[in-house]
């Protein structure tokens, strides 16, 4: 939680922290390493590496939190209806499920984002959309067994609309496990879009992202291994704050 709350601090405040302008370019400077002046150095173009940092910071968690976002609701929506109303309907939803399933997650956004513009706002929808999957299954084991208990007959046999059942009662008892899930999956996504930045498919320059920094990175690493290491420790240190608070999350709900 410290890591992440520090992350979220410095993605919020980020015009405030950052020395210069993530865009600015100055010939003069042109892949200086650490310094004073330059606190992670600079890149190719004479461009504060720390304040892309610390601008990629927003980006990064803008994306991973929109995108489980839109992942966790699509998710809680078609398992919750799978769940409580079982027959036809759970079948349609589970194949549906498994069928999206066989695809390979990361190549079916390979060929969705090279089908679309690559944008911020793609790359948030195409990951929320391919990843609800696991969300709906998780969500209807909750239900399936929620339904049986006492308090969700008792509602039943008082009258009570399959809406409010479900909304009221079956969804609030059955969100922690959600909740887990979606934080593991904000590291997921954050992963996600790295690798599809360093690949040219995700954030597009002058926008900076943690991925897109990389880029750079790969002609270089021989001259300048700043441009490597500070990025690739950022990402690594925000997966490990996300999947540890994810654990622990874990261990206090089971």
């Amino acid at each position: 939680m410290l890591v992440i709350g520090i992350l979220s601090l410095i993605a919020i405040f980020a015009p405030f922290i950052a020395p210069y302008s993530p865009d600015r370019i100055d010939e003069a400077s042109l892949l200086m390493p650490p310094s004073g002046a330059h606190l992670f150095g600079t890149d190719s173009l004479g461009r504060d590496l720390f304040s892309r940092m610390v601008y990629g910071a927003r980006i990064s968690l803008t994306i991973g939190l929109i995108a489980v976002g839109i992942a966790t609701i699509i998710g809680v929506f078609f398992g919750s209806l799978a769940g409580f109303y079982g027959s036809w309907i759970d079948g349609l939803i589970m194949r549906f499920v498994d069928i999206m399933l066989c695809f390979p997650t990361f190549f079916l956004i390979l060929t969705v984002v090279a089908i679309l513009e690559p944008s911020i706002y793609n790359i948030m929808a195409i990951i929320g959309l391919t990843n609800w999957m696991g969300v709906a299954r998780l969500i209807r084991a909750e239900i399936l067994s929620l339904k049986e208990r006492e308090f969700i007959q008792a509602e039943v046999a008082l009258g009570a609309s399959h809406r409010r059942i479900i909304f009221n009662h079956l969804i609030p008892n059955a969100i922690g496990p959600v909740l887990v899930s979606a934080v593991l999956g904000i590291a997921g996504a954050i992963l996600l879009e790295s690798g599809l930045s360093f690949l040219g498919l995700g954030v597009q320059p002058p926008t900076p992202s943690w991925g897109n920094i990389l880029i750079e990175a790969k002609s270089t690493l021989g001259v300048a291994w700043w441009i490597t290491i500070f990025p690739g420790l950022a990402i690594f240190i925000t997966i490990l704050g996300f999947n540890f608070l994810g654990e622990g999350l874990k261990k206090k709900i089971g």
